[in-house]
Parts: C-alpha cells; structure tokens; sequence
C-alpha cells in the first residue's frame, strides 16, 4: 500500500484537532489541501477515517485504530530522522520563544522537554516576560517567536496558533459535577473566583456572564492564575479559566468542564518579526507545541 508520511501526518493533525482547518494552519496549507490529503488516504484504504458534518468532525471506528497504530511509528521515524540530522550538521542550534509567566512554567517545560529528545542538536531559551516585552523583543528580533493573546502590531506578523475555550473548575469533592460540558445558565448562585480586569480573556469573561444572565456570587479577586486555581482547591469558591490551564488543573483536586451554550474561544497567537523569516527549527518547534497541546486538550475532552 502506497502512502506518505504527509498524508498520515494530515490524518493524525485532523484527529488531534477535530477540524480540517486547524490541521491546515499546521501544516501550512490550505484546508482543501488537507481534505485532497485525507481523501487520497482514504480511497488507499478503502475506508473513512472521520465522518464530516458542517458543524463537527469524528473520528470512525477504523479512524480511531488507525491513530493508535500509526502514532508510535510516525513520531519513531521523526526521532530517527533528527538524529541523523543531528549527526550530518555535528552542531547544536538555538530558538528563542516567549510567553507569559503562565504558560512559560506550566505548558511549555514538559514540550520542550519532549522535543529536546526527538531534537538533541536543539536547545530553547525561554523568555517570560508581558505581552508588550514579548511584542518589543519579536520587533527586535531577540525573539524568533512569541505565544499569547496578542493584538494586531503593525510590524508583527500574527497568525492564529491555538483556539482555546473557556471552561468552569471545581474543587473535586462531588463525583456529581464531573461533567464533560456545562451550560453557562448552570452557574447561577455559584462564588466565583475572578483575575483583575487587566487580563483580556477576563474582560470576555464578565461580558459573556451578563450576556447569559448569569447571577453569581462575587469571590476574590487575585492577580495570578496560579492563586486563582490554588483558591478553587481550596473550595474557595469556582472559578473560569481558558482551558490552556488544563496541565495545572490535572495535577491538583479539580474537575474541568467545558462552558458550553455558547461555547466561548479564545484565540492564542504566535507572533514572528515581519523583517525576518521564521527559522526552520523555531517552525518544527511550533508545530509540536501545537500538537502537543492537541493532545493533552483532547484527552481531557476540552479544547
């Protein structure tokens, strides 16, 4: 059977990311380049691998079987092929990435690790710092890249990079409330645990709460995610977070659940300098960071 890698990675985006549009920013084509991609596989196969409708896309039966078959060989072949990469350039290279303070500890150490091992001859200096310093050293071209929930800049080259959605947290007391999705209306009555107005998916927050109705009880107010979760385990209350907080909220004693009726996105940037293009390297790094976070969003069933 003659098939490609750029097929079997096209399938495996378009799993991880439930959506021939996302797989597509990934691999830097067009959406109808992906479907030319999955529907060549298919017709090889003699099988669907999803089934498509305008609102959603699912994985079929054989769909799901094929993942778990070809994922260990697909990332084997891309680990075989960096070192011998590694050993025909016989020298280590470095990309500079920033984010914020969050996400810098809490998402990207665990990549960056597993990168490193399919890419020894690579290191990442890491800088965390606000939205505006990240901005300033991308313009400067100290930074190949910057990850957060940027605006459009004028001499900053943005494109969309993950969609994250907001999702309600719980201190896991209650087996009840371990639900996959909530309803934004359920939320009536509850303490709500709240970040300052300063940050921007906070501000879509406290819009989204009055456009649904919602009568709820005002809790703390803190400046950090990290005191924001830390309180909810502390049955201080609940509170609303994007779902890049995932990683954190799976080491503690929370239950997630995707607010849904409107699901509400927030869309994460990666920045580059419009003077320079974007290192080879620095591309394959945002490209696993990309799935990686696919992975980890679907596993818990919130994107």
């Amino acid at each position: 059977m003659d098939f490609t890698s750029r097929q079997l990675r096209a399938f495996h985006l378009v799993a991880h990311h439930r959506s021939f549009a996302r797989a597509a920013e990934a691999l830097l084509i067009t959406p109808s380049g992906v479907s030319v991609l999955i529907r060549e596989l298919e017709r090889q196969l003699g099988f669907r691998l999803f089934d498509r409708t305008t609102r959603q896309v699912a994985m079929t039966n054989h769909g799901s079987e094929l993942l778990a078959i070809t994922q260990p060989g697909l990332r084997a072949l891309d680990a075989a092929m960096s070192r011998i990469e590694q050993a025909a350039k016989g020298k280590t290279r470095w990309i500079s990435v920033g984010t914020t303070p969050w996400i810098a500890a809490n998402v990207l150490p665990p990549v960056i690790n597993a990168f490193r091992r399919q890419r020894p001859d690579l290191r990442i200096r890491l800088f965390d710092g606000s939205l505006k310093s990240i901005e300033r050293r991308v313009e400067a071209g100290k930074l190949d890249l910057g990850l957060g929930l940027f605006n459009k800049m004028p001499d900053v080259r943005r494109v969309p990079f993950f969609r994250f959605s907001l999702m309600v947290i719980r201190a896991d007391k209650n087996p009840e409330i371990g639900r996959v999705s909530t309803p934004w209306p359920a939320l009536n009555g509850e303490t709500l645990i709240s970040l300052t107005k300063n940050y921007p998916h906070q501000q879509l927050i406290d819009k989204q709460l009055a456009k649904a109705g919602v009568t709820w009880k005002r809790g703390q107010t803190v400046n950090l995610l990290d005191t924001q979760i830390g309180l909810v385990e502390a049955e201080a209350g609940i509170a609303i977070i994007p779902s890049f907080g995932i990683p954190d909220c799976r080491r503690r004693e929370l239950t997630m659940s995707e607010l849904v009726e409107p699901v509400v996105s927030l869309e994460f940037y990666q920045i580059t300098s419009r003077g320079r293009e974007l290192p080879a390297e620095a591309a394959a790094f945002s490209q696993f960071l990309k799935m990686s976070i696919a992975r980890w969003a679907g596993e818990a069933g919130i994107l």
